[in-house]
C-alpha cells in the first residue's frame, strides 16, 4: 500500500491560492478589468472633449481682465485658474455660480480673444464615472461595496505573495527557474494557459501588489491612518503647511498678475501653474507648479502668497523628507500616473494581466479537476 503524502506548507500554500482565487475571482475580474481603463481616464476625456483652438494677435490679455469678464459677463465667481505651459493652450479657469458650491466648474477661455468655452460633460465622463464607481464600490452603497472591494484587495495581496511562493520549483535551478519565465506557444492550449497564468503572474506581480497596498487608502480609514503612523506622516493631507498670517488690511492688495509673476520668480522654470485666489475662508494665494523637467509630471512645487504680496512659505517637493515625498504620490502610484504615459502603458498591462488571472486560474482548477476524476473514476 501507498503512504499517503504528507501535507506540506506548499499544499497549504497552493490550496489558499486556488480557494481564495476561486471565491474572490468574479470581483477581482471586474476591479482589475475596470482599473485597466481607468489608467487612461484622462486620456479618453481629453480625446472626445470638444476642441477649443487658441490663437490670436501675439498680446495676451491679462488674468485680471479676464476674470473680470467671466464675473461680469457669466455672473462667475473666479476661484482660480490653470495656466498652461504653451502659448498655444487655453487658460482653465476654475468659476462657482455661488461661493458656497464645494466644487465649482472649469471654463476655458482664449486668452488672446477672451473667447469662453464651458467643459460640459461628454458619453466618455458618464462612462468613465461608470468604470469609477465599479472600481471603487461595484455599483453597491459606498458603505456596502467598499468594504467589499477592500477585502478583495486584501485577498488580492494574498493571492499575489502566495502566487510567487508557487512559481519557484520544488528545486531551485537554473533550467527550471527559465521554464517559468516564457509561454511555451507551441504546446497544447491547457499548457498555454497555465504558462499564461504562471508566467505572466510573475512579470505583473510587482506593479500589482503596488496599487494593491496604495488602493487600500481608499477603502479602509483606519488602514490609511496606520500606514501613515507607519511612515510619520499623514496619507492625502491637503492642509497647507505652518505658517503665520499677518492681518494687514492697511497694505494695499496685489492683482491677480503681480502674484502670477511673483510666483513664477519664485519658481524659476517652465511648466504648468495653478492659482488659487483668495476667498473669504481662505485669504491667501495658493500655487502648485508642475515642471516641464520634472521626472514625475505629477509631483509639484507648492507656494503660498498674502494679499499684499508677502511669500508665506515656498513648499518645493524635492527638499521634503523621503516619507513625505512617498505618501505625496500614493495616488499616482496606484493609478500608474507617476512618470505620465510611460507608467501609464506598464500599469495598463499588468492590470489587464491581472483581469486575466481568474480566468486562466479557474481553468487551470477545472482541468486539473477534470482529470482527478478520470483517475478516481
Amino acid at each position: 500500500m501507498k503512504k499517503n503524502k504528507k501535507y506540506s506548507f506548499r499544499n497549504f500554500i497552493n490550496d489558499l491560492h486556488l480557494w481564495l482565487g476561486l471565491a474572490s475571482g468574479v470581483i477581482l475580474f471586474i476591479v482589475c478589468f475596470t482599473g485597466t481603463v481607468l489608467v487612461f481616464e484622462e486620456d479618453v476625456k481629453e480625446f472626445f472633449a470638444e476642441d477649443f483652438a487658441v490663437a490670436g494677435d501675439g498680446k495676451k490679455q491679462t488674468v485680471s481682465s479676464l476674470a473680470e469678464e467671466l464675473k461680469a459677463e457669466n455672473g462667475f465667481f473666479v476661484t482660480g485658474v490653470t495656466l498652461p505651459s504653451t502659448d498655444s493652450e487655453a487658460y482653465t479657469f476654475m468659476v462657482k455660480k455661488d461661493l458656497k458650491e464645494q466644487r465649482g466648474s472649469t471654463v476655458l477661455v482664449n486668452p488672446y480673444t477672451a473667447a469662453i468655452q464651458k467643459t460640459g460633460k461628454t458619453k466618455a465622463d458618464d462612462f468613465m464615472l461608470t468604470m469609477f464607481k465599479l472600481h471603487r464600490w461595484l455599483l453597491l452603497d459606498t458603505t456596502i461595496g467598499r468594504p467589499i472591494v477592500g477585502v478583495a484587495t486584501i485577498i488580492f495581496i494574498v493571492l499575489a505573495i502566495s502566487g510567487i511562493v508557487l512559481w519557484f520549483p520544488k528545486r531551485i535551478k537554473w533550467k527550471t527557474l527559465k521554464q517559468g519565465l516564457k509561454i511555451k506557444t507551441k504546446a497544447n492550449w491547457k499548457r498555454v494557459n497555465h504558462d499564461l497564468h504562471n508566467t505572466l503572474g510573475f512579470y505583473a506581480c510587482l506593479f500589482l501588489l503596488v496599487m494593491a497596498i496604495t488602493g487600500l487608502c481608499w477603502s479602509f480609514e483606519s488602514y490609511r491612518e496606520g500606514l501613515g503612523y507607519v511612515m510619520g506622516t499623514k496619507i492625502f493631507d491637503r492642509s497647507p503647511p505652518e505658517f503665520q498670517l499677518v492681518n494687514r488690511s492697511d497694505a494695499p492688495a496685489i492683482s491677480y498678475d503681480q502674484a502670477i509673476a511673483l510666483a513664477n520668480d519664485n519658481l524659476k522654470y517652465p511648466g504648468v501653474l495653478s492659482v488659487t485666489f483668495p476667498t473669504p475662508t481662505t485669504t491667501y494665494y495658493s500655487f502648485r507648479k508642475y515642471s516641464d523637467h520634472n521626472w514625475s509630471p505629477v509631483t509639484a512645487d507648492h507656494l503660498y502668497i498674502d494679499p499684499s504680496g508677502t511669500v508665506l512659505k515656498v513648499d518645493r517637493f524635492d527638499d521634503k523628507p523621503l516619507n513625505q515625498k512617498l505618501a505625496a504620490v500614493i495616488k499616482p502610484l496606484h493609478t500608474g500616473t507617476i512618470f505620465g504615459m510611460f507608467s501609464k502603458i506598464l500599469y495598463a498591462l499588468a492590470c489587464l494581466i491581472a483581469t486575466s488571472l481568474p480566468v486562466t486560474g479557474t481553468l487551470i482548477w477545472l482541468n486539473k479537476l477534470k482529470k482527478k476524476r478520470k483517475r478516481n473514476p
